[in-house]
């Protein structure tokens, strides 16, 4: 080209030009839209953390005390030792030794109230019952102390090697007293009895019941014991409670 430009590749310079500088005028700069994509990404993230987290909150169970939030934002109200000895009293019904243990509970816990406790115990109690059905050996694990899920684990390793599955719907607890309550060792522990409604049945690998029925509903009744290392003011600082002990009525 003798070192000269012609007319045309003048014009497509000029012209490239003029298009990087609108490019750049274009890039960086957030229009509206661009805001409302982010601001809806920022919801959907938002959204996303609070489910895990709600599904997460949902494995937890507590059972004698409020979680952190409640405290907060409600607290308990401070009572007496003589009112709180009533409450005790009102709540063991009369029986003395059950009024006695729980009292001694209350006194290595402060913050220890029977009727949270069997509030949460019923929680734990469906749980239970519902993950040992399905064969669900985490939710064991986070609520059985090593000797109860030692023994719901090898009954549903049997089950599984024969090719069973059971076929259960709870329908809900009509009664859960304690029995006992007693602090032993530096742990808390209280006995209940529950009283269930379950539509169950253990079917084969072809699907034929069993054993039970599953279309009707039966009573269920199992008497099991709850405990809770109340030692030190560390060890209180856990609320969760574990099934140590799992018995038939006589």
């Amino acid at each position: 080209m003798n070192g000269t430009i012609d007319l045309f590749t003048l014009i497509a310079l000029i012209a490239a030009i003029v298009a990087i500088f609108k490019l750049r005028s274009v890039l960086g700069r957030r229009t509206s839209d661009d805001d409302a994509r982010l601001e809806q990404r920022a919801r959907r993230t938002a959204e996303e953390q609070r489910t895990a987290a709600a599904g997460a909150s949902d494995k937890v169970v507590t059972l004698p005390r409020r979680d952190r939030e409640d405290q907060v934002t409600e607290p308990v109200p401070s009572i007496s030792g003589a009112e709180k000895e009533e409450r005790i009293k009102g709540f063991a019904a009369g029986d003395e030794t059950i009024g006695n243990g729980l009292m001694e509970i209350s006194r290595a816990d402060p913050n220890f109230d029977p009727e949270q406790f069997v509030s949460g115990a019923k929680r734990a109690y469906e749980m239970i019952v519902t993950a040992f059905a399905e064969g669900n050996l985490k939710t064991l694990r986070d609520l059985l102390n090593k000797d109860v899920y030692d023994g719901f684990a090898s009954a549903i390793a049997d089950r599984d090697s024969r090719g069973e599955q059971v076929d259960q719907s709870f329908v809900g607890i009509s009664k859960a007293d304690v029995l006992e309550a007693e602090v032993k060792g530096g742990k808390a522990n209280i006995t209940v009895r529950f009283v269930s409604q379950l539509i169950s049945a253990l079917r084969d690998k072809a699907g034929t019941v069993l054993t039970g029925d599953p279309t009707k509903v039966k009573d269920v009744t199992d008497i099991w014991t709850f405990s809770r290392d109340v030692s030190s003011a560390r060890a209180r600082q856990s609320p969760n409670w574990t099934l140590v002990s799992t018995q038939s009525p006589n």
